[in-house]
């Protein structure tokens, strides 16, 4: 299992608004304050290029569905947005704020790239829990030792958290004791005790199995009718379409529709979006 700290940034520190909504969607309070904005983002793998310009703007309270077949690129997106990945070329701006860069695309400076993670927490496909840590102890991490709360404010938060995606009485646990469902709650927890801005959801269900996707799709749905701003990568299209906002649809680099989730699964306009909506249902 790799290093956590290595891919998760909490652990290192941790469309306009569409007139047709579904109805979930329809309640949620979302600004004019601009969460996230992505304009021209590449991004190459050697001769690969996998992002070929894509530009996504998020306000705060929006919820954005990104859909797309294997090798879209919708993964890396995220991954370049906290700088897992590093773009080769493109502007990103969090919350108001330009991330300095390189002309290669490299941040220009470690420390802002830091205090903007501080505003993102990711939630990934393996879960990237500690095993050798209580779900307790994963959660406390990055609050106790990078944002320097209090031990004892931190332990009291985490036993709130877990309680809020059913895993109260497993504060004591261990990963490997528990459910892929279970392990993801808890990672959806730890993300959460960095209190940010904007959550990234990296296909968080296809790692388990069909029984154990409920749960999990159950909190981020809580989360989404709170108000939380999200990026959501997901095959879930019924859930996509329940949950977002804005839907964007990625295909081999570049963002090939988008819009309001009754309009993108309801009178596609490509064709390509509309094979691959028949090829997934």
């Amino acid at each position: 299992m790799p290093d956590p700290a290595a891919a998760d940034p909490a652990l290192h520190q941790t469309g306009p608004a569409p007139v047709h909504m579904a109805p979930d969607a329809a309640n949620r309070h979302v600004t004019h304050e601009e969460a996230i904005r992505v304009t021209d983002l590449h991004k190459s793998f050697g001769p690969l290029e996998v992002l070929k310009g894509v530009s996504l703007t998020a306000k705060q309270g929006d919820v954005v569905a990104i859909i797309g077949g294997s090798g879209s690129g919708k993964s890396t997106m995220l991954r370049c947005i906290n700088f897992l990945e590093t773009p080769n070329s493109g502007e990103i701006v969090i919350a108001g704020e330009p991330v300095a860069m390189r002309p290669d695309g490299s941040p220009a400076d470690r420390r802002q790239i830091e205090r903007i993670r501080t505003r993102l927490a990711m939630v990934f496909q393996q879960f990237n829990l500690w095993t050798h840590r209580t779900l307790l102890e994963n959660v406390i991490e990055v609050p106790v030792h990078v944002l320097k709360v209090p031990r004892s404010e931190a332990i009291h938060r985490a036993h709130e958290l877990l309680a809020r995606v059913g895993l109260g009485d497993k504060a004591d646990a261990f990963p490997a004791f528990l459910s892929g469902g279970q392990q993801q709650r808890a990672a959806i927890a730890r993300a959460l005790a960095v209190d940010p801005s904007v959550m990234l959801f990296d296909e968080p269900t296809s790692a388990l199995d069909p029984e154990l996707v409920g749960e999990v799709l159950t909190v981020i749905r809580d989360l989404a009718a709170e108000g939380r701003t999200m990026l959501l990568v997901t095959h879930e299209m019924k859930f996509a379409r329940e949950v977002a906002n804005h839907v964007v649809y990625l295909f081999e680099g570049r963002i090939e529709e988008q819009g309001p989730p009754s309009e993108v699964f309801g009178s596609p306009k490509s064709e390509r979006l509309k094979q691959f909506l028949s090829s997934v249902a």
